[in-house]
């Protein structure tokens, strides 16, 4: 996507009704609610053909709005989240795992600018908690200093990934949850809930990065047996309580009278776990799919993206444009009518027109860079790709949309496609970001 196409894109919002952006009318702005699960492949959802799973809300703001197939993700969580916060690709700004440099603008502080409340609940893994050996704690940055006014993130000094009796950072300050309903999803959940009835006057942004359905792969409340270990059973019964607190949310927005007023934006930081990492394996339309978190397959890569809003998403659209997660910032910031990042080069691109029923300026590739865990690697992986073809750093071209697992590089034919692709992966820095480099432990693993 070359720079004019790009703010060519960002700037189709002017055209736009004022539905959604509000720019030129006495209106309250449109509220926005970003609303990401932790591992779940788009495979575990009914509005995308799944039978296997029980997600009947998040099917109702796909059948009530906008479904987007081709919406694609990081291989693994925070370099997602990343992308997320600053508009941009991981080659640009990529530090360290878990990291996110304080120098960064951030989708936060564009809409705290533009007039929004600002509110973070969830997982944040933004500051550095020192997961991994190299990784060194707190020299990212926290909530309150990415433009939040409120954060509720699950513990920011160590774990981020802890379902009963929980600690989290409320506005800085620890707090410990020791009853025995105490469940971590539920409880941020309640927080987004009681904010929204605090701000409802106001326009508000809120970030809901939920820790459904990241392993451990325990019971829910609403799960038969508290006490059950079986990984499969168990993660199902995750991704029914995540759809449940989504629910939730939907049903909060209608209470507090600003349902309408209110875009919501549902998507999922990678694909589900496999292997070592929980071994979930999910039924579409009659394949076996293997969870394929930190793959770069579509298992990995290729995530659920659902918008809604009463009366302005169109209802019941199924869209094929492609959608990065470097979009998110431009899309949302349009919106808001915030002011883009200063002096700052975005690789995202608005897709607000798409969101009015417009064709706009959609995305013609995406480009992906991938430091595989824990990260930084001296060859991380690269890619370039469009609804159907895929071409890596390394020359290998695939037909993905007749080779989804990526089993057969195509060595004849596919000229035009490959030439295509090659100018986006040139048109990239030739490396990643080098501000934060520890000598790489031989040891290192997790803490």
């Amino acid at each position: 996507m070359k720079r004019r196409d790009l703010l060519k894109g960002v700037g189709a919002a002017a055209l736009l009704p004022a539905a959604l952006t509000q720019a030129s009318t006495g209106k309250k702005k449109t509220n926005v609610i970003l609303i990401m699960t932790d591992d779940t492949g788009y495979e575990v959802f009914g509005c995308y053909g799944s039978k296997q799973y029980q997600t009947p809300r998040v099917d109702q703001l796909a059948d009530l709005g906008m479904r987007f197939n081709h919406c694609y993700s990081n291989p693994v969580c925070a370099p997602s989240r990343l992308s997320i916060m600053t508009g941009k690709t991981n080659v640009r700004n990529y530090v360290h795992w878990g990291i996110l440099d304080p120098g960064e603008q951030t989708i936060g502080h564009i809409m705290k600018d533009a007039g929004y409340a600002t509110c973070v609940a969830g997982k944040w893994q933004l500051h550095g908690e020192g997961t991994f050996v190299s990784e060194k704690k707190g020299a990212g940055t926290l909530p309150q200093d990415a433009g939040f006014d409120e954060h509720f993130c699950y513990n920011l000094e160590k774990s981020h990934h802890d379902y009963w009796k929980p600690i989290f950072t409320v506005n800085g300050q620890q707090k410990t949850y020791e009853g025995e309903d105490a469940y971590s999803p539920t409880l941020a959940n309640d927080y987004v809930c009681d904010f929204i009835d605090r701000k409802k006057s106001d326009p508000f942004f809120i970030y809901y990065p939920l820790v459904l359905t990241h392993g451990p792969f325990e019971p829910t409340p609403d799960s038969a047996d508290r006490s059950a270990k079986n990984v499969q059973q168990n993660f199902e019964d995750m991704v029914s309580y995540m759809d449940k607190l989504v629910g939730r949310v939907v049903d909060k927005l209608d209470q507090a009278g600003v349902r309408e007023d209110t875009l919501i934006l549902f998507t999922g930081d990678n694909g589900s776990p496999g292997g070592k990492k929980g071994g979930i394996v999910s039924e579409l339309n009659g394949v076996m799919i293997e969870g394929g978190k930190s793959k770069t397959t579509d298992a990995g890569t290729r995530v659920a993206l659902v918008a809604n809003m009463p009366g302005t998403v169109p209802a019941g659209k199924v869209n094929d444009d492609l959608v990065d997660f470097s979009d998110m910032l431009p899309t949302i910031g349009a919106i808001g009518g915030a002011s883009l990042p200063k002096g700052e080069v975005l690789d995202g691109v608005s897709f607000l027109p798409q969101l009015q029923g417009r064709r706009g300026t959609p995305r013609e590739s995406i480009y992906q860079y991938f430091e595989p865990i824990p990260g930084p690697v001296p060859n991380p992986v690269v890619f370039a790709r469009d609804q159907r073809w895929k071409l890596y750093g390394d020359g290998r071209l695939y037909d993905v949309s007749n080779d989804v697992l990526e089993q057969h590089p195509v060595t004849e034919g596919g000229s035009r496609p490959r030439k295509k692709l090659q100018a986006v992966l040139d048109s990239m820095p030739s490396e990643g970001l080098k501000i934060y480099r520890p000598p790489r432990d031989p040891m290192e693993g997790r803490g």
